[in-house]
């Protein structure tokens, strides 16, 4: 059964930073082969977006227009995880964090951002930004 397991989160001041990361149980074959990982968010009340998402196979990292450009994507197979390089944080982003994983090899532009693409999630970390 794979599990994912977040972390990183906390409570920082606008335009700080945060690294979240997520580690991948359960799935031995998960360095010699790609996914599709992403990171999600959810406020309270609302669905959870799409953040950002990566093969982790290698090829396009995908990102929300609301995370260009101060957000980054990473992965590293060897660790079984992903990373979520947040800076120039703003209080909007305070939200509840989520890694997912598909069983997919790759992450596809028109669907990467939907929940109904992943076959595992995470617990979730919480974010909190402070103005």
């Amino acid at each position: 059964q794979v599990q994912l397991v977040e972390s990183g989160g906390g409570s920082v001041q606008s335009g700080g930073s945060l690294r979240l990361s997520c580690v991948v149980y359960g799935y031995t074959g998960y360095s010699g082969s790609s996914h599709c990982m992403a990171w999600f968010r959810q406020f309270p009340g609302k669905e959870r977006e799409g953040v950002a998402a990566i093969p982790t196979g290698g090829g396009t990292a995908y990102y929300a227009d609301f995370v260009k450009g101060r957000f980054t994507i990473s992965q590293d197979s060897a660790k079984n995880s992903v990373f979520l390089q947040m800076n120039s944080l703003k209080p909007e982003d305070t939200a509840m964090y989520y890694c997912a994983f598909d069983w997919s090899p790759r992450c596809f532009s028109v669907s990467w951002f939907t929940i109904e693409e992943y076959n595992y999630w995470g617990q979730g970390t919480q974010v909190t930004v402070s103005s």
